[in-house]
């Protein structure tokens, strides 16, 4: 599923899926703005059924710590 996160992410992004790593941060991708941050927290939520807080949502340093929170909502992402 880490091939799912990574497809959102470039869709959102505008960005190759292949130029993403776990370590990815939003300062390395030019298009990760605020708008598209605020539009990324809601395609992960809605294609994988979770809610995320706004701590989580500021918490987000890289693509490693959306893993995190979303393995903290149940959401296993096999790599």
């Amino acid at each position: 599923m880490s091939k799912k996160l990574f497809n959102i992410i470039s869709r959102v992004m505008e960005i190759e899926s292949s130029g993403l790593t776990d370590e990815s941060r939003p300062e390395d991708i030019e298009n990760w703005d605020s708008y598209n941050g605020l539009l990324l927290v809601d395609k992960l939520e809605s294609e994988f059924n979770v809610e995320f807080t706004v701590e989580e949502v500021f918490d987000v340093h890289s693509i490693a710590d959306i893993k995190k929170h979303l393995l903290n909502h149940g959401v296993i992402l096999n790599d």
